[in-house]
């Protein structure tokens, strides 16, 4: 079995390689009659960037995708600082024809952007040239080696019981040189997807095929990274499905997860996409969805017909009413547990890591100062952009609406929830974000902690305080002191994963819904003659 397992390790680093290796392959350049018709397609006016593309991309050499993109980029950058000298110059003359003008030439968004889109139409090479044959040497070999890899744990595991033997003495989930160099490779990852996703052209290619069959168009970079979302968390849930194969809660809830991303998360949008409706994700709750109500989304559904409005009306509904709603019945665990794209991937790929969870004092009070700075900062963030957008101002107090929203978006969405959320699971556990800084999180919890029927109850006479219970709280709770007091377990970080149930040896705790009354119960502090110890027996 174990030689069957380190086969499956082999054949999965193969794919891993020539999938990263990828980045690095092929040629890009361009003739001048495609880059004439490249400017013509998107309708750009300037003659100078026309002028800078053609000087540095249209040639014989082959150049990679770094240098190609640096070549463009600098294109851009010349272009616009022409322009800008130009509308300087018609602003002291007071020339405001031309000032308008000149405006025009101007390219809006960001140099990778452009430097993208060029590279979608010149890259040529293998990736470009036999797309599917190129899936079956990546993610092909990737998701045999790794099902190859988890499948013997259905016998290896042996007995039922939940098995994290040797997990403290393995590198990959140790903090070792493994796990770093996982922690590296994520962080990469994300900060290339997010800020240079031209450099990662050549992985587009690999699933154009499949992007076109879905939604009618090339594939980008976030259809490549739903598609690789969606595949991680297939092949992680198998190995949940092998490890908690006798827990019945565990296999149920896996399975929602999946379904919600795979379906709603991901081809529900795709499919959509190539019917010309907006690609809507209908679990996605704000402020998660922390661009709802940005204004190029609000027009967007606006301009989409009664599709369109039916998505606004369901997104507030979903916020205002079903949201408090289910937590009150259920907890936040049918969000963060159930139906959270988010969560679904912390507890498939990061459930080897769920031990690294920091369970100071001192980290819970960080928890809480930062997930409710985020709360306020996405809900200010709301206010000023939907008061921008019905007043037709550019700012609200003196706050911008767009450096309010291009900030969120880049130290939340890109870095919080991307960089460090997914990056760091292998170092500091796999809730980083749901823990920290998810902003819906925040508002669940809240829900949870004071008008919710959730709680853990625990019996306390049952414990042995072996600790296995906090070792694997994934959200950073110190269960065992909750359960060696008796105490029912009422946080608003608990996302009901029922993880610490699970691993009890002695069934102490229990995850229910029931009554508020009596569902948060601190023990009493016993001072000797202070307390009738009598009458405190007759309340209990």
């Amino acid at each position: 079995m174990k030689a069957i397992k380190y086969s499956g390790l082999g054949i999965f680093l193969v794919g891993f390689s020539i999938f990263t290796m990828a980045i690095f392959s092929g040629y890009f350049n361009f003739t001048e009659q495609e880059l004439e018709s490249y400017i013509s397609e998107k309708g750009y006016k300037s003659e100078h960037l026309k002028e800078e593309l053609l000087k540095s991309i249209v040639t014989d050499e082959k150049l990679s995708i770094f240098e190609f993109s640096s070549k463009v980029r600098a294109a851009f950058e010349t272009s616009n600082k022409y322009h800008e000298t130009q509308i300087s110059k018609y602003n002291a003359e007071k020339n405001w024809a031309k000032k308008g003008e000149e405006f025009q030439y101007k390219i809006s968004g960001k140099p990778h952007s452009l430097s993208y889109d060029l590279a979608k139409k010149a890259g040529k090479g293998f990736f470009k040239d036999e797309p599917m044959l190129a899936w079956w040497l990546t993610f092909g070999l990737g998701i045999f080696g790794a099902l190859l890899f988890i499948l013997p744990n259905v016998i290896l595991l042996g007995k039922p019981g939940i098995k994290n033997n040797g997990i403290y003495h393995e590198s990959a989930t140790n903090r070792g040189f493994i796990a770093w160099l996982v922690l590296m490779y994520l962080v990469g990852f994300y900060l290339v997807l997010y800020f240079m996703p031209d450099y990662v052209v050549n992985w587009t290619f690999i699933f154009d095929p499949i992007s076109n069959a879905l939604n009618g168009g090339n594939a980008s970079q976030w259809f490549v990274y739903g598609f690789l979302y969606c595949t991680i968390m297939l092949v992680m849930g198998a190995r949940m499905y092998i490890k908690y194969r006798h827990n019945k809660y565990q296999i149920i809830r896996t399975t929602s997860v999946l379904f919600f991303q795979i379906v709603f998360a991901f081809l529900i949008p795709e499919i959509m996409t190539s019917l010309n409706m907006p690609g809507y994700d209908f679990k996605s709750a704000f402020p998660l969805d922390y661009d709802f109500f940005f204004e190029w989304n609000l027009k967007s559904l606006q301009n989409s017909g009664a599709i369109g409005i039916f998505i606004l009306v369901w997104g507030i509904i979903l916020t205002i009413v079903i949201v408090p709603v289910m937590v009150y019945f259920f907890g936040k665990r049918w969000y963060c547990s159930w139906v959270c794209g988010c969560g679904g991937l912390a507890e498939t790929l990061g459930d080897p890591y769920r031990q690294h969870s920091d369970k100071s004092l001192n980290a819970w009070k960080l928890e809480r100062w930062l997930i409710h700075s985020v709360l306020i900062f996405s809900l200010v963030m709301t206010v000023v952009t939907l008061y921008c957008y019905f007043s037709g101002t550019s700012s609200f107090l003196g706050i911008k609406s767009q450096w309010i929203k291009d900030t969120y978006s880049f130290l939340i969405g890109a870095w919080f929830a991307g960089v460090i959320g997914t990056g760091f699971y292998p170092i500091f556990g796999n809730r980083v974000w749901c823990r920290f800084g998810c902003p819906l999180a925040a508002y669940l919890g809240f829900v949870q902690r004071f008008k919710s029927r959730f709680r853990i109850t625990t019996n306390g006479g049952q414990c042995i305080s072996c600790g296995n219970c906090s070792t694997y709280c994934e959200q950073g709770i110190d269960v065992r002191a909750y359960a060696q007091k008796g105490e029912n377990i009422v946080r608003s970080s608990c996302v009901g994963c029922g993880i610490c149930s699970a691993v009890c040896p002695r069934g102490v705790l229990k995850l229910e819904n029931g009554p508020e009354k009596g569902r948060i119960n601190p023990t009493e502090i016993l001072l000797g003659n202070d307390v009738d110890l009598m009458q405190l027996l007759n309340q209990k």
